[in-house]
């Protein structure tokens, strides 16, 4: 690889991130905090490559290359004669360019939920504030899987609560309500499953998204992945919905 492939791939892969962090896309990958640290690293690598090619075109030469004996030879003459270049690794760099250009891969959903265990109980809290105002109370699947397990619904009564996520298939029959949580990245998403009594959405394929207004229930089932707990919910209503743009929590 000599160094006007080298810019040619910084300005694709910088170009690439760019791409990804000023639209939605990012979302599907890392958390929305991280956005200016992305916009960052794909400007620098963009204005890396102008100047490693603005340079080779400046002075007219494709590589600048040291020799074992410690002298220097540039472009074409050290090539021919047999001079090093870049190792051809560096041309894997193009693969998450083609990744997030062609291919732009989803964000996690039932197959990573349904292969690993719910991540409840690394969540838990002992103090839950009064839910939002309004009927139903709109909370997230993270907030109604704690507060039914580690408060015992004391602190969502008799209220009907509305909670938004994905369908996956539950082991033991019937389908799960499920988001993915994440720290940093997708690379340590986990899954926040809640098992559905009453009025369960029907005719619904794994990956499906759906709105769920429902009650506290005290029934539980267990995740045969790790042994967690998993919540229920005893659905009144529900209706599909597209994907949120934020699918993580």
């Amino acid at each position: 690889m000599n160094r006007q492939a080298q810019g040619v791939v910084m300005l694709l892969l910088g170009g690439a991130i760019l791409k990804a962090s000023l639209t939605d896309m990012y979302l599907r990958y890392v958390k929305a905090g991280l956005q200016p640290f992305l916009i960052g690293a794909g400007a620098l690598l963009v204005v890396a490559a102008v100047m490693t090619l603005w340079y080779d075109f400046r002075h007219g030469t494709t590589a600048d290359t040291e020799c074992a004996d410690g002298s220097h030879e540039h472009g074409a003459e050290h090539e021919h004669a047999g001079g090093h270049r870049e190792p051809r690794v560096g041309w894997l760099l193009i693969a998450p360019v083609l990744g997030l250009l062609l291919v732009a891969p989803p964000a996690l959903g039932s197959y990573a939920a349904e292969q690993a265990g719910s991540a409840l109980s690394a969540q838990q809290v002992s103090d839950f504030p009064a839910l939002p105002a309004g009927d139903p109370a709109r909370i997230s699947v993270l907030d109604y899987a704690t507060r039914a397990i580690f408060d015992e619904g004391r602190s969502i009564g008799d209220r009907r609560v509305r909670i938004t996520g994905f369908l996956s298939a539950d082991p033991n029959g019937g389908q799960l309500l499920t988001r993915m949580i994440l720290s940093c990245c997708a690379a340590d998403a986990r899954p926040i499953k809640v098992g559905m009594n009453g009025a369960v959405p029907q005719g619904l394929a794994a990956d499906s998204w759906v709105e769920i207004t429902g009650r506290y229930t005290a029934h539980r089932g267990t995740d045969p992945v790790n042994g967690d707990d998993i919540p229920f919910i005893e659905v009144l209503e529900w209706r599909p919905v597209t994907a949120p743009a934020e699918q993580y929590e």
